[in-house]
C-alpha cells in the first residue's frame, strides 16, 4: 500500500465525520460554507470550513452576525476528544488577528466526531469541556454573548441566601445546590424526607436562579406523573419570595406542559418525562400515560431514540429539577435528560445506589425522615399488624367445586369446576387467587378497632388509603369496603389509572377535601409525591420489596396538618400527631432491598427479550433486563404454572435462570474466567470482555437452546385470569400494635442518655452528677431536645413518650405537650420515677410539701400571697425555672403588677430568697 492510498484511507473516517457534522450544523441553524465561497451575510450563523489562522487552519470557524465567535474541530469517530480541545484553544487565540471577532480569544470551542461533541466556554471561571448533544444555535450564542458573562460565571456571584422564610432543611438544600452549581458540577442530588417541602425548596431555588445576578433562561421541573405537575404548578404560582412583593407567577411565566408546544415566554416548564419525550419526537401522546409513574409504565417494543429537534434544541433549559428522581432516571427515559445542555438537580426522599451513581455521588443535602419527625415537619407512625388465617397460611380450594374465574384486564367472569385441589400460598393472594373473605376479615378487624384501639372517640372513619395489588384487586376492595362500613359509592372510591367517570386528579382533590369520601383504594397512582394531608391511615394489602418504594408509599400519611384544616376533613379529630400503618401482609416485616435498575430497558417486551437471546444477543443490558422480568414472573405465577415451566426447563426454575444471568455479571466470576483463559491483570480489557461475554452466553443458553421453554414462558405470562375463592372462610389470628419499633426507639433513647449524660447539663442534673449545676433551666431542656434530634439519635421526645406508653401501658400517663415533659421522660427512663408522667404532677406534689414545711417554720400566707405562689408554681411547671426577671417581664405576672406587686406582698428583701427556695423545692 503506497503512502497516497494510506492517506486517503486515514482521511475517510474524518470525511464521514464531517458529513455528519455538516448535517448537524445545518440542523442547528448554521450555514456551512467553503472558504472560497464565503458569504458572512448569508445568515446570522455561518460556519466556514478550513479557515486559516496563525497556528494552522481551523476545521470550522464560526461566525455570528459577521464576527468570529468560536471554532469547531472535527475528528474521526472513536477519537478521544478531551485532548483536542487544546488544539481548538490555540485557534481561538490565533483567529482574532485575521478576522473580526467578538472577543480575543474567541470564547467558544467545539470538538466533535459527529457521534460525540464537546463544548467549552472560555469565559467560565473553570473553563473545561462538557458533552453536548449538538451545537448551540446561533441565536443561543448571541444570547450568551449579550449576557456579558457566562452562566457558570454568574452562578459564582450568587448573593448569600436569606433563610428567613425557609425551614433549616430547605435552606441547607438550596445552599448545597448553589455551591455545587458555583463549582460547575453538572449534577447534584438533594435527599429530603417526604413532606419536608421539596417543591417549595425548588420554587425558592428557581426564583433565585431566574433573578439577577444569574438570570437563567428557562428551568424544567420534571415530575413523575401529571397530578404531581398540577400540584407543582399551584405551588410555583403561589410562591411569594421574601421582600419581592410579587408572587412567582407575577414575575415569571410558569407552564404546565399539557400540549405539544413549549411556551417561548415560559421561564419554568413543568412536565412528565414521557410527555417531554413525545414533544421532542413530535409524536401524539396519550394523556392517560401522563398519570403513569416511573415504575408503572408498561413495557413495549418501541425504541425511544432521542434525536435533534430544532424547535426544542438542547439549550432549551439551563437547569432541570428532577422530582422523585429515583424513578425518572431509569431505562431509556434517562436519554431525555441527557439531551439537554443543562444542570441536573435530583430531588428525592429515597436515594438508592443507582440514583447516587447517576448524580455522580454529589449528595449536597440529606434530611432523613427521623429528623423530619424530630423537627415537627412530619408526624411519626405506628404499625397495627393484622394476621389472618388465610393471610398467614394460604388455603386450598377443593376439587369439584365450581368457582369464578375472572379476567384481570376486563373483569369478565366465567364459572368453571376445578379438576383437582388448588392450594395457594399467602404470596399468591390477589395475584393468582383472590379471597374476598380474607379482604373482608381484614377490613372488619380495622373497623372494629377504630373506636377502641386506633382512634378512640372518633365519630368518622379516618381518611384511609389502601394499597392494592392491581386495578382489579382495588375494584374488589372498594366494593367490600363499602359493604363492611355500610358506605355508599362516595364513601369508598378507587383512584387508579382506570378509574372511570372522573380523572385521577379530580379524585385525589376530592379525597383531600370531601368529608364523605373516607376510603380510597389505589395501586400506584397515589404512591409517590401526592400530598393528602388529612390522611391518617395507610393500609397495605400488598407487599413491597423495594425499600425506596415502600418509603414513598408510607410517606403518604406523614404530612402534618393544622388542627383546623384536619377538622374540616374529619370534624371529630382533635389533631394529627401520628398516622397508623395497618399491615395485613407483613410489608413492615419483609426484607427490603435497594431499588436497583435490574431492568435497564423497560421498552422491550418479554417476547422481544427472549427473541434477542435466541438470536445470540447476550449484551449486559439484555441479560440484566431479562433477569428482572423472569424473577418478577416467577413470583406472580401459581404453583401449577411454575411446575410446568420447571419441567420445560429440565428442572430449573425461572429464579435459577435469572440468578444465572445476574451471576454472569459478577466481577469475581469474570476475573476467575479471564484468569483461566490466561489474562494476567484487569488491564487486559479484551480478555476481561471475552470472559464476561462467555459467562453471559452460558447463562443465556437454557433459554437460547430451548424454544419450548421460551414458548412456555410467554404462555405463562399471558395467563390473565385470577381464580376467586368464595369458599374459604377467614379468621383473625391477631390484631395489635407492632411493638418492635417502639422497643427500638426506647432502646435508642436509653443509649442516648447513657452516652450523653456527662455532656448535657440537663442530664447531668437529672442524673444527680456531682459536677452538675445546681438548677435546671429552660435553655438546658432546649439543648437536650436539640441533641436528641441530631444524628445519630434522631429522636423526638413526643415519639419516645408514645413508645413507652405502648410498651408500658399501666405505668404511663398522657404528656402535657410542654417542653418540661422531658423532665418526666428522662426520670422515668433512668429509673428515678416508677410512672411516666408529665412534670406538672411532681411540681404540684412538691408545692404541697413545701407549703407544709413553711407552715412548720411558722410562715403562713394570706390568700393574696397564695394566689401569687400558685402562679409561680404553674410557671415552674411549664418552664422548669423562675427568676426575678420572669416576675418583671412575663405577662402572667406583669399583668398583675409584676415585681413591684411581688415585693409588696413578700417584702423586697425576702422575695429573691423565696423565688430561689420555691424553685429548688418544686423541681426536686
Amino acid at each position: 500500500m503506497d503512502g497516497q492510498e494510506r492517506g486517503r484511507r486515514d482521511a475517510a473516517p474524518e470525511a464521514r465525520a464531517r458529513q455528519i457534522i455538516d448535517a448537524g450544523l445545518a440542523a442547528a441553524g448554521w450555514i456551512v460554507q467553503d472558504r472560497a465561497e464565503v458569504n458572512l451575510h448569508a445568515g446570522p450563523g455561518v460556519a466556514v470550513r478550513e479557515t486559516p489562522t496563525a497556528t494552522g487552519p481551523a476545521d470550522y470557524l464560526l461566525f455570528l452576525d459577521g464576527r468570529a465567535c468560536g471554532v469547531l474541530e472535527a475528528k474521526p469517530e472513536g477519537t478521544t476528544l478531551s485532548g483536542v480541545v487544546r488544539q481548538g484553544d490555540d485557534y481561538t487565540r490565533a483567529a482574532p488577528a485575521r478576522y473580526p471577532a467578538w472577543a480575543d480569544p474567541l470564547p467558544f470551542v467545539y470538538v466533535s466526531t459527529g457521534a460525540e461533541t464537546l463544548f467549552q466556554d472560555a469565559r467560565d471561571p473553570l473553563a473545561r469541556p462538557r458533552r453536548v448533544f449538538a451545537l448551540h444555535r446561533p441565536e443561543t450564542l448571541r444570547t450568551m454573548l449579550a449576557a456579558g458573562s457566562s452562566l457558570r460565571a454568574r452562578l459564582a456571584t450568587l448573593p448569600p441566601l436569606d433563610p428567613t422564610r425557609l425551614r433549616p432543611c430547605q435552606a441547607e438544600a438550596i445552599a448545597g445546590v448553589e455551591a455545587s452549581l458555583a463549582q460547575g458540577r453538572p449534577r447534584a442530588l438533594v435527599s429530603m424526607a417526604t413532606g419536608a417541602g421539596k417543591t417549595y425548596t425548588a420554587c425558592a431555588l428557581t426564583h433565585r436562579l431566574l433573578s439577577p445576578p444569574v438570570r437563567m433562561g428557562r428551568v424544567l421541573f420534571l415530575v413523575d406523573r401529571a397530578n404531581l405537575g398540577t400540584q407543582a404548578k399551584r405551588e410555583f404560582d403561589a410562591f411569594a419570595p421574601g421582600g419581592a412583593g410579587l408572587l412567582f407567577r407575577e414575575e415569571f411565566t410558569v407552564q404546565h406542559l399539557q400540549g405539544s408546544t413549549i411556551d417561548p415566554s415560559a421561564s419554568v416548564v413543568i412536565s412528565t418525562v414521557q410527555r417531554l419525550y413525545s414533544v421532542l419526537r413530535g409524536q401524539p401522546f396519550d394523556d392517560e400515560d401522563d398519570e403513569r409513574g416511573g415504575f408503572e409504565r408498561a413495557a413495549d417494543d418501541a425504541e425511544r431514540p432521542v434525536t435533534y429537534n430544532p424547535a426544542i434544541p438542547p439549550e432549551t433549559f439551563d437547569l432541570i429539577l428532577v422530582d422523585e428522581c429515583h424513578r425518572s432516571i431509569y431505562g431509556n427515559w434517562r436519554q431525555v435528560l441527557e439531551y439537554f445542555d443543562a444542570f441536573l438537580v435530583g430531588l428525592t426522599a429515597t436515594p438508592g445506589r443507582h440514583t447516587l451513581g447517576f448524580f455522580q455521588q454529589n449528595l449536597v443535602s440529606q434530611y432523613p425522615f427521623e429528623r423530619s419527625v424530630a423537627d415537627g415537619v412530619n408526624v411519626d407512625f405506628e404499625v397495627w399488624r393484622v394476621r389472618t388465617e388465610v393471610g398467614e397460611r394460604g388455603g386450598t380450594i377443593p376439587a369439584g367445586f365450581t368457582v369464578p374465574h375472572r379476567d384481570k384486564e376486563t373483569r369478565r367472569r366465567r364459572l368453571a369446576a376445578l379438576d383437582e385441589d388448588l392450594p395457594y400460598t399467602p404470596g399468591q393472594l390477589n395475584r393468582a387467587v383472590e379471597v374476598p373473605n380474607q379482604i373482608r376479615t381484614v377490613l372488619q378487624a380495622y373497623r372494629d378497632a377504630l373506636p377502641t384501639q386506633l382512634f378512640p372517640g372518633r365519630q368518622e372513619v379516618p381518611k384511609t388509603l389502601i394499597f392494592c395489588q392491581s386495578d382489579s384487586h382495588a375494584e374488589t376492595v372498594t366494593e367490600i369496603a363499602r359493604e363492611v362500613f355500610g358506605g355508599d359509592a362516595r364513601f369508598a372510591q378507587k383512584i387508579t389509572y382506570r378509574a372511570t367517570g372522573r380523572s385521577g386528579q379530580e379524585l385525589i382533590q376530592d379525597f383531600r377535601t370531601d368529608h364523605l369520601f373516607r376510603i380510597a383504594t389505589t395501586v400506584d397512582m397515589v404512591a409517590t409525591g401526592t400530598d393528602i394531608k388529612p390522611l391518617e391511615v395507610v393500609i397495605f394489602l400488598r407487599d413491597v420489596r423495594s425499600a425506596q418504594y415502600f418509603e414513598q408509599m408510607r410517606g403518604r400519611g406523614a404530612r402534618t396538618i393544622l388542627p383546623t384544616d384536619l377538622q374540616r376533613a374529619t370534624p371529630s379529630a382533635e389533631r394529627k400527631d401520628r398516622f397508623i400503618i395497618v399491615d395485613a401482609v407483613g410489608v413492615t416485616e419483609s426484607v427490603k432491598t435497594p431499588t436497583e435498575p435490574l431492568e435497564r430497558d423497560r421498552t422491550l417486551s418479554l417476547e422481544a427479550l427472549l427473541e434477542r437471546v435466541a438470536f445470540g444477543h447476550t449484551d449486559e443490558d439484555t441479560c440484566a433486563t431479562l433477569a428482572g422480568r423472569l424473577a418478577r414472573l416467577e413470583r406472580r405465577l401459581p404453583d401449577p404454572a411454575r411446575a410446568e415451566l420447571r419441567q420445560a426447563a429440565g428442572g430449573a426454575t425461572l429464579t435459577d435462570i435469572a440468578r444465572g444471568l445476574v451471576d454472569a455479571a459478577d466481577p469475581v466470576r469474570i476475573e476467575a474466567r479471564a484468569r483461566e483463559a490466561g489474562a494476567a491483570t484487569p488491564d487486559d480489557e479484551a480478555a476481561w470482555d471475552a470472559a464476561a461475554e462467555a459467562l453471559r452466553a452460558e447463562a443465556c443458553r437454557p433459554l437460547a437452546a430451548n424454544p419450548a421453554l421460551r414458548r412456555a414462558i410467554l404462555e405463562a405470562q399471558r395467563q390473565t385470569e385470577i381464580i376467586v375463592d368464595e369458599l374459604t372462610a377467614d379468621a383473625v389470628l391477631s390484631a395489635d400494635f407492632d411493638l418492635n419499633r417502639a422497643t427500638e426507639i426506647t432502646e435508642r433513647f436509653g443509649r442516648f442518655l447513657a452516652e450523653e449524660a456527662d455532656q448535657l447539663a440537663a442530664l447531668a442534673i437529672l442524673y444527680a452528677r456531682p459536677h452538675a449545676q445546681r438548677r435546671l433551666t429552660y435553655a438546658m431542656l432546649q439543648e437536650l431536645r436539640a441533641a436528641m434530634a441530631r444524628p445519630p439519635w434522631l429522636l423526638d421526645d413526643k415519639a419516645v413518650w408514645a413508645c413507652y406508653r405502648r410498651l408500658h401501658a399501666g405505668q404511663t400517663r398522657a404528656p402535657a405537650g410542654l417542653l418540661t415533659d422531658l423532665v418526666g421522660l428522662v426520670r422515668y427512663a433512668i429509673g428515678a420515677r416508677a410512672v411516666l408522667a408529665p412534670f406538672a404532677p411532681d411540681v404540684n406534689r412538691n408545692f404541697e410539701l413545701w407549703l407544709g414545711r413553711e407552715k412548720k417554720a411558722g410562715r403562713d400566707y394570706t390568700e393574696a400571697q397564695m394566689e401569687w405562689l400558685r402562679l409561680m408554681k404553674d410557671w415552674v411547671a411549664s418552664n422548669v425555672e423562675l427568676t426575678l426577671a420572669d416576675l418583671r417581664e412575663a405577662s402572667d405576672f406583669s399583668s398583675r403588677g409584676g415585681t413591684a406587686r411581688a415585693r409588696a406582698l413578700f417584702g423586697a428583701e425576702r422575695l429573691p430568697a423565696l423565688v430561689d427556695d420555691l424553685t429548688d423545692a418544686l423541681v426536686a
